[in-house]
């Protein structure tokens, strides 16, 4: 446990890529199974926890220290786990801190109430750091900048291959790796991954960033709608099929319509969607649908759930990642034709002369409904990861809108000391006649750190009212913020609900009375 608190402490201080890569590549050549397993578990995210951390901690917090004192010093550090490193007592005998190991197991087979002597137990043993290290991983809130992408690509580093080839079999073993480090310390074969149905890494898209278009030949690019759902992959094989988020996860669950409808021997990538009577249902409803561990046969039929496919990278047990996109898009039409369902289609390619045309096509995107284009070229392979100059996303110009801030909360790790968290309103009419803010999203990025710098000062000198971690600030300061569609939501006061908002400008020269309007807003959601 000990090396784990170190390593978690110097990766949050270290800014460097590099210098995180070396820090992680080090950790993992040093330490010993299984430990190292479980460290790369809980940064890359796969370690799962059932106990309810954050209320065993409270409650524990609750019988070691006042209520109020701790609520208000967890409110100025930011941070829960931070909080309760420094303010529990330090041991008066150094005891041996546990092992990674002993930690996992003993939490694994836990329930609330031993889970709450268990954690009591450990954190009189360990240091401030310790304590810190222990509860990130208890609570599997790590934050110390590091993404599932870049551990993997440190352990790929210690073992001296490519991270692809790590990505490759990451689906078909499990913490606490130990197959994965006897490969990478050549004392094994690489893992098997066999037949299993397991999910393949998926080939990204770069964004088009504004006058990039015109740096590419179009002739080279085949030419697609970007549609407003979710990227999935599906995976079928003797009668079974699994789907899967990009990220891996499988949520065949929340789609049944979509896994009894699937047959044949492929693994393919596309978009999931709600689609009626052939038209591509609003973001909003599909949402309805996703991170269900059940769906009625009401939503089932509400919202259709539906694949709309635009690459193959297996067929009967065939790689076809080699190939390039022209000669996998083939072979996908050739397999729809002979394995069509009312489930899936194909997303169609977009026939232009010119960039004229092109941009034109793009310019319409938003009054279509659809979220852009994608642009891929002719003869990639299909790689894992974003790799430069294959596939172009140009999504279409965001929507944007004047708001008022009305909100402010701390952020987290980096931003535990600052006010980085920004609800905002429109103006509507209240029941009195009188104007009043509603808050209409939520949004903390989008800005620099000097401009962070200058609105975590604004919060502190404006506040006129606080609810617990929250600022209620004066309303007078404008941010104009971009979105990228805008759905009815009745769960929220304003009954909308923004896609991505984020802070596009902060307006220090506009008074607040001329933010926009609710109904300005509502004026923008798409039917």
């Amino acid at each position: 446990m000990k090396a784990f608190a170190e390593l978690l402490d110097r990766l949050v201080y270290c800014p460097s890529r590099n210098g995180k890569l070396k820090l992680m590549s080090d950790y993992f050549a040093a330490t010993p199974d299984p430990d190292r397993g479980w460290a790369l578990a809980a940064l890359t995210g796969s370690l799962k926890l059932s106990l309810p951390m954050r209320r065993i901690v409270r409650e524990l917090m609750e019988r070691h220290a006042d209520p109020v004192l701790f609520e208000l010093s967890r409110d100025y550090v930011g941070d829960t786990a931070e909080t309760v490193a420094l303010i529990w007592p330090e041991p008066e005998s150094q005891a041996e801190p546990p092992s990674l190991q002993e930690v996992i197991d003993a939490l694994a087979g836990a329930d609330a109430r031993t889970g709450q002597a268990l954690l009591e137990t450990w954190l009189d043993q360990l240091d401030a750091t310790g304590r810190w290290a222990l509860l990130k991983l208890a609570t599997g809130a790590l934050r110390v900048g590091v993404s599932a992408r870049l551990a993997k690509l440190a352990t790929a580093q210690m073992g001296g291959v490519d991270v692809a080839e790590l990505e490759e079999i990451w689906h078909a073993i499990a913490p606490p790796y130990e197959s994965l480090f006897a490969w990478l310390d050549g004392a094994a074969e690489k893992p098997e991954i066999g037949s299993a149905l397991i999910f393949r890494p998926l080939m990204l898209a770069h964004p088009l960033e504004e006058g990039e278009i015109e740096e590419l030949d179009v002739g080279d690019y085949l030419a697609e709608w970007k549609w407003d759902g979710i990227r999935v992959q599906i995976s079928g094989r003797d009668g079974e099929a699994r789907l899967f988020s990009r990220t891996g996860d499988e949520i065949s669950h929340s789609f049944p319509d979509i896994i009894t409808n699937f047959a044949g021997n492929a693994v393919l990538d596309g978009e999931l969607l709600v689609v009626r009577d052939g038209d591509v249902a609003p973001f909003n409803d599909l949402q309805q649908r996703l991170n269900r561990k059940t769906v009625t046969k009401p939503m089932l039929s509400r919202f259709p759930a539906h694949i709309r496919l635009y690459d193959m990278l297996f067929a009967k047990g065939e790689d076809l990642r080699e190939l390039p996109l022209e000669a996998r898009r083939a072979k996908l039409e050739d397999w729809h034709a002979a394995n069509q369902s009312e489930r899936t289609d194909l997303s169609p390619l977009i026939e232009t002369k010119n960039l004229e045309e092109l941009q034109q096509l793009w310019s319409s995107t938003r009054e279509a409904g659809i979220e852009g284009l994608m642009l891929k070229r002719r003869d990639s392979p299909y790689l894992a990861g974003r790799p430069k100059g294959h596939w172009f996303k140009w999504k279409r110009a965001p929507l944007t809108l004047d708001t008022v801030l009305m909100y402010a909360q701390r952020g987290s790790g980096k931003r535990s000391s600052y006010y980085s968290d920004y609800t905002f309103g429109a103006w509507r009419d209240g029941p009195d006649g009188a104007q009043e803010l509603v808050p209409v999203g939520k949004a903390y990025f989008g800005f620099t750190d000097e401009e962070l710098a200058k609105l975590d000062r604004w919060v502190r000198n404006n506040t006129f009212d606080r609810f617990g971690p929250v600022r209620a600030v004066k309303p007078e300061l404008v941010l104009e913020v971009a979105f990228d569609a805008v759905h009815p939501s009745p769960r929220h006061k304003s009954g909308v609900a923004m896609r991505f908002p984020r802070v596009h400008r902060i307006r220090w020269d506009k008074p607040a009375v001329e933010a926009d309007r609710l109904e300005t807003l509502k004026k923008l959601i798409v039917r």
